[in-house]
């Protein structure tokens, strides 16, 4: 049995680099277990190159007392067995070791206490360990997350982890800048950097132990689970005092990709169609056939349109073919309004005519528990290459075409904005703030149980299309994690995209699963990858739709000075901490510009950031502080507080402030400005006039529109635009 002491550990280094981790692992395998030993697991760590203390297996009391002399100093006995994954709960643990005696004592005691323990758990021995150096304790570890795969965790450690929770993610394998902006992404950040006069952590140490441990679970699909914690951050570098590894079943089989070009070729015909077939069409009002080719009649779709319905005849004024296989010519999109367990057959005939693309509009599947049904349709699709659209959708809008392929009320307000929901009756809050705002629309997409098309297949689309400029969706679940943040990376490069992730809580993720048949991943991992793909993460279903509508109408910021000029010197207090909520940067005036305002404003106003014009001050103050900060070029984005008052009123100022702002855009000088109005009713038609004219304003409330503003400033910094940004 090898022993790794102290000094013979820098004998044998080399042995235990090149160690070949896949026989370990073959090892564990074939004697039947699913965790790693103690030494097992340092095998491992070693081949990576992750620091663990000096140690060695002893099968007696007296090798115990040999190899803590080799080691020196204090040590600590752990026992090692197959049988007992957590030590401390056996009684297996003992630390501070220092005299013979102690050891010795030690040694019966871990295997009396393991023996009482799990009677039948085998025993191999005890490790003994060279007990590490003060340091701040620390979690790096890695799991397999259902929608995501391996993920790379980070946080604090030893009993910290599982009271305070401050743990985050990143895919792994992590670049090491991956790695860097972890150590920034726990809500103990400054601790690494020493606080009340501690000491910094070595960040790099700890950023090249994330990347290690990382791969190391990369590269094993088998390995489910690294656990190294507590790990000891210190100024001169980290050590792991554990390290524990949990086998699993290795990966779950891969969906189905395509290659991109394959995507945007289906996407293209779905969302451009040139005909299409309603099968289950019908005459009678109050049947979703009726309503669907209603709708595409109704809508003006300029393109094919053949009913299908086994009585034939005439149905809405045109001829009704029995069978999709009577279709005269093809068709690029099979809108199916029939009972579920019609379709599978109903699938083939539209597979044998070559139709690329089916919408599947009815219930009835994995979402009520019918899995087999919904993977027959699956099979059929991938035999003869059709993509399935659902099923359990309302269909989907595509403006531009004055498509209408739905049940639901019709939409055509065309503009840069693509909104995709799992849900449909999210889908139907969509259209309707989409109708109250008249906010244009690219697309409007239901997605339901996500068969095949998913928001990969979309965001693909829509990153390449050129009427699309921001796009927002709604999902319960990511059917592949990794897909996704493949695409959302490289649209977010061009354009922003905006999620509202439901199933935050435990309750939201049973609710998600019993709608869809969906298995939501844990939302810490959720919210860290969205963030590393460059997403922004929206709260609620109001800001998901505020954030779409408004950030095409942003011009993308320049830099990160944000300052504020309001009416109000409470609006101001209050668009100052929305301003640090949302991870603004809210600028230090220099001494010229602060000079500059204060000859606009009365000696009872307050210059500074908030720049507090007062309430009484008349049209000319709001404009000429407002051509103040367009002008400067230190000065990258502006909030307005506007107060109402007769001196002042709302329309005066809209007017004012949108004719500044557009002279300034017209001379080819662009800066972000969001209003927050304040006041009576007359507000609500002076936010309009704003919103129409290029200028994001709201009444009624100071954080949205600074939380526009920060979705702005957050995909800048994920575009690159900005310095220090990129999605990482």
């Amino acid at each position: 049995m090898d022993r790794l002491t102290g000094g013979q550990e820098r004998l044998v280094g080399d042995r235990l680099r090149h160690a070949d981790p896949a026989a370990v692992l073959r090892a564990a395998r074939a004697a039947g277990r699913t965790t790693l030993t103690a030494p097992e697991g340092r095998l491992l760590a070693a081949a990576y190159g992750i620091p663990t203390p000096a140690e060695g297996l002893a099968e007696s009391a007296d090798e115990a007392v040999e190899l803590a002399g080799q080691i020196g100093g204090p040590v600590a006995l752990k026992i090692v067995s197959p049988d007992i994954p957590h030590k401390t709960d056996a009684g297996g643990v003992r630390v501070g070791l220092s005299s013979a005696a102690e050891v010795r004592d030690a040694y019966t005691e871990v295997v009396r206490n393991a023996a009482a323990y799990a009677p039948e758990a085998r025993v191999e021995g005890v490790q003994v360990q060279q007990m590490v150096p003060e340091g701040l304790e620390v979690l790096v570890g890695a799991v397999t997350d259902p929608t995501f795969g391996k993920v790379v965790a980070f946080g604090l450690g030893g009993v910290l982890v599982e009271i305070l929770k401050d743990v985050t993610f990143r895919l792994a394998p992590a670049s090491m800048t991956d790695a860097e902006s972890m150590l920034d992404d726990i809500r103990a950040a400054e601790v690494l950097r020493g606080v009340r006069g501690g000491p910094a952590v070595d960040r790099t140490a700890l950023a090249d132990l994330i990347v290690r441990v990382s791969r190391l679970a990369a590269d094993f699909p088998e390995i489910a689970e690294v656990d190294l914690n507590p790990v000891f951050a210190a100024p001169e570098g980290v050590l792991a005092a554990d390290v524990r590894i949990v086998l699993g079943d290795g990966p779950p089989p891969r969906r189905r990709r395509y290659a991109k070009e394959e995507i945007l070729a289906s996407m293209e015909r779905l969302m451009r169609p040139c005909s299409l077939v309603v099968i289950g069409a019908s005459n009678e009002p109050g049947k979703i056939g009726h309503a669907v080719l209603r709708n595409l009649l109704d809508g003006g779709f300029d393109g094919a349109v053949h009913p299908v319905n086994p009585k034939g005849g005439d149905i809405l004024g045109r001829t009704a073919y029995r069978s999709v296989a009577d279709v005269p010519d093809g068709a690029d999109v099979a809108v199916f309004a029939i009972p579920a367990p019609l379709l599978p057959a109903a699938l083939e005939e539209v597979g044998r005519k070559g139709i690329p693309n089916a919408v599947l509009i009815p219930s009835g599947f994995a979402e009520t528990g019918e899995h087999a049904l919904q993977e027959r349709l699956v099979a059929v699709a991938e035999k003869y290459g059709t993509r399935l659209l659902g099923p359990n959708i309302y269909g989907y809008y595509s403006p531009w075409q004055r498509l209408c392929a739905t049940f639901c009320t019709p939409y055509d307000v065309t503009g840069p904005v693509a909104l995709t929901s799992q849900s449909g009756g999210i889908g139907m809050a969509v259209l309707g703030f989409a109708r109250a705002t008249r906010t244009g629309v690219s697309a409007i997409v239901g997605l339901g149980n996500k068969a095949d098309v998913d928001e990969d297949d979309l965001l693909t689309y829509f990153g390449a299309d050129p009427r699309t400029r921001s796009i927002a969706m709604h999902l319960e679940d990511l059917k592949d994690g990794r897909a996704f943040v493949e695409a959302a990376r490289e649209t977010v490069r061009e354009k922003p995209v905006v999620v509202l992730k439901a199933g935050r809580t435990g309750a939201g993720a049973k609710a998600a699963g019993s709608h869809t048949g969906a298995l939501a991943g844990d939302d810490a991992v959720y919210d860290a990858v969205l963030r590393q793909a460059g997403v922004i993460r929206a709260p609620g279903l109001h800001e998901m739709l505020e954030y779409a509508r408004a950030l095409p109408v942003l011009p993308a910021p320049k830099g990160e000075n944000v300052i504020i000029i309001t009416g109000a010197g409470g609006s101001g207090v209050l668009l100052s901490d929305a301003a640090v909520d949302h991870g603004l940067r809210l600028m230090t005036v220099p001494d010229d510009l602060d000079a500059a305002f204060r000859r606009f404003i009365p000696p009872f106003g307050s210059a500074g950031n908030p720049v507090d014009i007062t309430g009484g001050e008349p049209p000319a103050t709001y404009e000429a502080t407002i051509r103040l900060g367009m002008t400067d070029p230190r000065v990258h984005a502006l909030v307005l507080g506007y107060w109402h008052t007769l001196v002042t009123p709302p329309m005066v100022f809209a007017e004012l402030t949108a004719r500044v702002v557009a002279e300034f855009r017209a001379a080819g000088i662009e800066k972000p400005v969001v209003v927050s109005l304040a006041g009576d009713t007359e507000v609500e038609e002076a936010s309009a006039y704003l919103f129409e004219r290029g200028v994001v304003a709201y009444p009624y409330t100071t954080e949205l529109p600074v939380a526009v503003l920060g979705a702005k400033y957050r995909w800048a910094r994920a575009a690159g635009l900005l310095p220090g940004g990129g999605a990482r």
